[in-house]
């Protein structure tokens, strides 16, 4: 009967560690999407470009 707590034990302490890890993974980045960046220049902008106007010279 010992041995089942002493498994419980165990599976619990695996399963907490397991969590924490999960969450320091999620919380570091480690799951951030690397294709997405590569793919976001091709979508289409909704909005078109506003006209930038010339820098003006400085004339004395």
């Amino acid at each position: 009967m010992g041995t089942i707590f002493y498994l419980i034990g165990i599976g619990l302490f695996v399963g907490f560690a397991a969590w924490f890890l999960f969450i320091w993974a999620v919380k570091s980045g480690q799951f951030d999407d690397p294709e997405a960046p590569k793919y976001r220049m091709l979508d289409d902008d909704d909005e078109p470009a506003k006209a930038v106007k010339p820098a003006e010279k400085n004339r004395p």
